[in-house]
């Protein structure tokens, strides 16, 4: 009898991460039940798609792919220096947002540190603090779906070292302004970092929201995040960046690959700047429709969270997962919010007007 064969063991934390289920894709929809023209909701992506600047910057780059990519990032950081009124040396340009989210937490985090953010907010504030053997210090939304800060204050010691306050907030899509956040940040400890996760901050209308940069430049410690992934519409590409005080920003591509975001994301992401116009055409598209599909949802008796994101938190009052596989059958993907803890409610991204109709033309025969 063969004895068995000892097998090399992982790092204990390891065995404690749950890989990310990503939703179905529009081919496998498409695949699975035999429907044509799918909708897909699901994912907070720009439905205009990228700017045609962007696009033709990557095919006119395609033919150099066979170089190594710019390390720095130069051109890209001395355009978002410029634009965002920050030094060069305050960026770091990531593979994408959370990237940069993983990079700060390999730069930041000993076993044993805390790590608070939102419930619900986005995973990969979890996964970080798991990965790297810190505590996971989840406090839960407030009765509105906003973050309390004043709860997730009582829960900070001496061992926090990252504070995560996604803004606007995936999934609800609720922000904090920017006296509350101000308040929160100088009742922190000296070594707790907080992290302004704005991935959606292009889609926001609120006067209230945070300056955070403003905090950045006074040397504060504050990292803002964004992305190329949602209002320039680069989600493939896998392109976001950091914004940050030098010190922590040296320590953040201290861990950083020497070739982390490839060359073609860099033209892209350098000409969806440039292209204000597209950018705001997707804002307007996005104010205009956001409002449209909250007013015909609640007359379906559906409740809408306020958002000032392209998506809409929506409790639907009745168990989603029957409600997501129907619309599945007829070709529309939502995301359900069961992947966030809350069995009742979906979150439903901002579509063309053909694509919202779509939606709601289906969950109308679905709800009633």
């Amino acid at each position: 009898m063969q004895e068995s064969l000892a097998l090399p063991r992982a790092r204990d934390t390891i065995g404690r991460i749950t890989p990310y289920v990503p939703g179905k894709s529009i081919e496998e929809v498409a695949a699975e039940y035999g429907v044509r023209d799918v909708v897909k909701l699901a994912s907070n992506e720009n439905p205009l798609g990228p700017s045609p600047r962007a696009l033709e910057a990557v095919r006119n780059g395609a033919g150099e792919i066979f170089r190594y990519p710019d390390g720095a990032s130069g051109e890209l950081i001395a355009l978002l220096a410029e634009r965002l009124d920050v030094p060069q040396d305050h960026l770091v340009v990531g593979n994408g947002s959370d990237e940069v989210i993983k990079l700060l937490a390999e730069a930041y985090l000993e076993p044993g540190d805390e790590v608070i953010y939102a419930d619900p907010t986005f995973s990969e504030y979890a996964y970080v603090a798991r990965l790297m053997g810190a505590a996971e210090i989840p406090v839960p939304l407030d009765g509105e779906w906003v973050h309390d800060l004043e709860a997730m204050l009582s829960k900070v010691t001496d061992r926090t070292k990252l504070v995560f306050i996604c803004n606007p907030n995936n999934p609800t899509g609720t922000i904090v302004s920017h006296e509350r956040l101000e308040r929160f940040l100088a009742a922190l400890p000296p070594q707790a970092i907080m992290v302004c996760d704005e991935a959606y901050v292009e889609y926001v209308d609120d006067a209230s929201f945070p300056d955070s940069l403003g905090w950045v430049r006074e040397g504060k410690p504050v990292v803002v995040l964004r992305t190329f992934s949602k209002v320039y519409g680069l989600a493939g590409l896998r392109i976001g960046y950091g914004i940050a005080p030098p010190y922590l920003i040296e320590n953040i591509r201290r861990v950083k690959e020497p070739f982390n975001v490839n060359r073609l994301a860099q033209a892209a992401a350098c000409e969806a700047l440039r292209d204000e116009e597209h950018v705001g055409r997707s804002v307007r598209l996005n104010a205009e429709e956001r409002e449209r599909l909250r007013q015909r949802l609640e007359t379906l008796g559906c409740t809408v969270t306020p958002s000032q994101a392209n998506f809409l938190w929506v409790d639907l009052g009745r168990d989603c997962r029957p409600v997501l596989e129907a619309l599945l059958q007829r070709g529309v993907i939502i995301r359900g919010g069961d992947a966030f803890g809350q069995p009742h409610h979906v979150r439903i991204t901002i579509g063309k007007k053909d694509e919202n109709d779509k939606l709601l033309r289906n969950l109308e025969q679905v709800l009633l």
